[in-house]
């Protein structure tokens, strides 16, 4: 197995942070420094990142209803709490993608490296759905620019999915992932966001998980993220 493969297994991080810390040097197998991501590992190495032993552990992955006001990382330095301080596990768990902290809803943590870059690398395409509160209600045009796709200063993005749910309330669905996206398409269209919450990831919803609730996600949940993150290639 590639080791940055056998990292993300082992919950340590996603597969593309794993390919960092080894290429940083941080990385030994067997007491050496390792700094290809690809070097092979046989199963029952001894792995160690930064002098800590690490093994692949049990899979867990969990849904959040993140409330405002909580940090989408796996720690904070400063006062305001981490999601991963809402889950009440032993394992080493990451979020998976991120939300803004004055944004609320749907985010899945888990210690599977390998699921999380399958949910959030550009290359699946995962739907994710957002209930997005706009600051004035917005005109057709509007809605037809985001279906059609908007310019923005890191290039067009792709077709949205856009349908109206009140006068100023969207669901608006997109496969990609980049930095504060909905606010910024809302701006590229002469509005502004005043509220968003996701509302599904692939196959899994929201649901009724109320806000600032957790619950474990089943085998079959887990199966179905695994199923609708195959690469359309």
């Amino acid at each position: 197995m590639r080791l940055a493969k056998y990292l993300a297994h082992a919950g340590v991080a996603s597969r593309r942070a794993a390919e960092e810390l080894i290429r940083a040097g941080r990385v030994r197998v067997g007491g050496e420094v390792i700094t290809d991501p690809a070097h092979d590992t046989a199963a029952g190495a001894e792995v160690a990142v930064d002098g800590e032993a690490v093994a692949p552990e049990p899979r867990e992955v969990w849904a959040l209803n993140k409330p405002a006001g909580v940090i989408s990382t796996a720690s904070e330095p400063g006062r305001r709490r981490a999601v991963t301080e809402l889950v009440d596990s032993e394992r080493r768990l990451y979020p998976i993608g991120r939300l803004d902290a004055d944004s609320t809803g749907l985010i899945l943590l888990s210690n599977d490296g390998e699921l999380a870059n399958r949910l959030t690398h550009p290359r699946f395409g995962v739907r994710k759905a957002y209930r997005v509160v706009l600051r004035r209600p917005p005109a057709e045009r509007e809605l037809e620019a985001l279906r059609r796709g908007v310019r923005l200063e890191d290039g067009p993005t792709a077709p949205a999915e856009v349908s109206r749910v009140g006068e100023r309330e969207l669901e608006l669905t997109i496969r990609e992932g980049r930095k504060r996206q909905i606010k910024r398409m809302a701006a590229a269209v002469g509005n502004e966001v005043e509220a968003l919450r996701r509302v599904r990831i692939g196959p899994l919803e929201l649901g009724s998980l109320a806000e600032g609730e957790v619950r474990r996600l089943g085998s079959d949940e887990v199966r179905s993220l695994w199923e609708d993150s195959r690469p359309d290639d």
